[in-house]
């Protein structure tokens, strides 16, 4: 399960004019931890603005999945809602979820969220759709095997698997 976390960045954006103008902008990144999210966001905008940055926020974010399509950068956030039933209770229990994805207009983000979830085995509803100020969406990217970090590396030719040292001579 991914744990989405929103970003806010301050640069100087350059306008079509030539003038350095101030700009907030949010973005979603796909982290582990608050510390990794601004690491990332850090790596990640040091190849996309030229100029000084500064991350002024992060915040966990209640997003349940994120469905991007090509054709758009317009991202919608939309809020959906389920019923279960509670085992032993008897009485049914309202969830709320929250999907990312991008549409041109709401209209397309309603059908798209339809088309997305089309394989949930319980019937939702779409109760709001809104624009999201979000500029960029940034999930985990599984690093390869030259920039793996330290505690997944390949052990060195000396070591030996666990299950092929002599029981005796375990500690």
């Amino acid at each position: 399960m991914n744990t989405w976390f929103t970003c806010k960045i301050k640069y100087q954006k350059i306008d079509e004019k030539g003038r350095a103008k101030n700009v907030s902008e949010m973005y979603l990144v796909d982290a582990v931890s608050f510390t990794e999210a601004e690491r990332r966001m850090y790596e990640k905008m040091e190849s996309m603005i030229q100029g000084e940055f500064f991350v002024t926020g992060i915040a966990k974010a209640k997003i349940s999945d994120v469905f991007n399509y090509e054709d758009s950068y317009l991202w919608h956030r939309c809020k959906m809602v389920y019923t279960v039933e509670e085992e032993g209770k008897g009485a049914e229990k309202k969830i709320t979820n929250y999907v990312l994805l991008t549409a041109p207009n709401v209209k397309d983000a309603y059908d798209r969220m339809y088309q997305s979830l089309n394989n949930m085995l319980v019937d939702f509803r779409v109760t709001e759709i809104v624009e999201s100020p979000i500029v960029e969406v940034f999930p985990y990217e599984s690093p390869d095997a030259e920039g793996r970090p330290e505690d997944t590396q390949e052990a060195p030719d000396n070591y030996r698997p666990l299950s092929e040292v002599n029981e005796d001579q375990q500690v």
